[in-house]
């Protein structure tokens, strides 16, 4: 039940291909040979009517991975109800065998469509399979093949998607791996070159009066150590920060607005601010959207069955509150979300601006996070 529930729950992939030459040449194909059966096959039922329509389904094929539950939806529609009308009048199937493009379709679905999509589709599909198996029985052979060719696409596509998604967090945890291993050389060598300086600085201080000129040698070389150190440290966080516009400012409390409308994902995100904000300082202004945008991602991830998130900055004379909340249902705790990286790295970014964060579910309903930072900051 957990696996149906995390199927039907998937999201549709958010960047499909755009449409390119080869979809054209695929329809530009399939319509030539649809037209070449409607002009040759003798007994086809009602040829100058089923003809156009059957060209529908094709020409939707141009809209397969954008929106692949009313490309299907469209087409099986008009295949499925071109045989009721003709079961209904006592005719043949007036349906074109070029239609065996349509295993196009399932292939899509399950490839770009979400978990609900693809389910509904798939129903959608069979319910043709199951007209034809009652009105034109053709024997059990074929009556399986006909499931078969839906289902073998559709565990492909399901495949592919999955097997993409692998290689993804595969290469994503590799990324991440690789940074944490510059982030420890990071450490090490700024701790290794700044415990150099101390103790050239202090061999300095004990020289200044008794030699100056070796003093004077010492703050060269302190000067020396110090610029090899700045020019290593920006070398790694220029590796560390890789893939990112290092020139683009640092996120601030404006910048809430653009989190709050980023596109048509569910479920819907409400922003409410109350005060003016203008003094708190910038390193809490990017801590306050960084625990909002980290609380969001969790929420729209793994609050089952949410309606709305919403988000809540407000100020007193001395501190900022950030607030995210949902409306899921709090009984469901997911471990990797309870457990893994997300709130222990909010809690520390609270923790390092002398703030404090308490998440947990709520009565009833939902999960809160709920983040307390001084409006200037870790007193030094």
């Amino acid at each position: 039940m957990n696996a149906l529930r995390s199927f039907w729950d998937e999201p549709a992939e958010p960047h499909p291909p755009r449409r390119v030459w080869r979809d054209w040449a695929l329809v530009a194909v399939l319509v030539g040979f649809a037209l070449l059966e409607g002009i040759t096959r003798e007994e086809l039922v009602w040829r100058p009517f089923s003809v156009p329509m059957h060209l529908l389904p094709i020409v939707m094929l141009l809209w397969r991975r954008t929106h692949p539950l009313l490309s299907v939806a469209v087409a099986w529609s008009v295949i499925t109800g071109l045989d009721i009308a003709a079961i209904a009048v006592g005719l043949d199937s007036p349906g074109l065998d070029t239609m065996v493009g349509m295993i196009v379709f399932p292939y899509a679905l399950f490839r770009w469509g979400s978990g609900r999509e693809a389910v509904i589709g798939l129903v959608i599909m069979n319910v043709m399979n199951v007209t034809n198996m009652i009105w034109y029985p053709s024997g059990p052979e074929l009556t399986i093949f006909s499931f078969a060719w839906l289902l073998l696409p559709s565990s492909i596509g399901a495949a592919v998607r999955f097997r993409d998604r692998a290689q993804t967090n595969a290469v994503a945890e590799a990324k991440l791996f690789e940074r944490e291993q510059l982030a420890r050389e990071l450490h090490d060598t700024i701790a290794h070159r700044v415990s150099a300086i101390a103790i050239q600085a202090e061999a300095g201080w004990t020289l200044v009066r008794s030699d100056p000129e070796a003093s004077a040698s010492t703050l060269r070389a302190i000067k020396e150590e110090a610029s090899r150190t700045l020019t290593e440290m920006r070398s790694i966080v220029g590796m560390l920060r890789q893939g990112e516009d290092e020139h683009s400012p640092q996120k601030r409390l404006s910048d809430l607005e653009r989190l709050v409308a980023t596109g048509a994902q569910q479920p819907p995100v409400e922003l409410e601010v109350r005060g003016e904000l203008d003094d708190v300082a910038p390193s809490i202004q990017t801590a306050v959207f960084r625990i909002a945008q980290e609380a969001t991602t969790n929420a729209r991830r793994h609050a089952r069955r949410a309606t709305r998130i919403s988000i809540r900055v407000e100020e007193d004379d001395q501190d900022v509150t950030v607030t995210v909340a949902d409306d899921g249902d709090a009984s469901y705790v997911d471990p990797k979300s309870s457990s893994g990286y997300g709130l222990v790295g909010m809690s520390e970014r609270a923790s390092l601006h002398g703030g404090s964060l308490e998440a947990g579910p709520n009565r009833g309903r939902g999960w809160t996070v709920k983040a307390v930072l001084p409006k200037q900051g870790q007193p030094a």
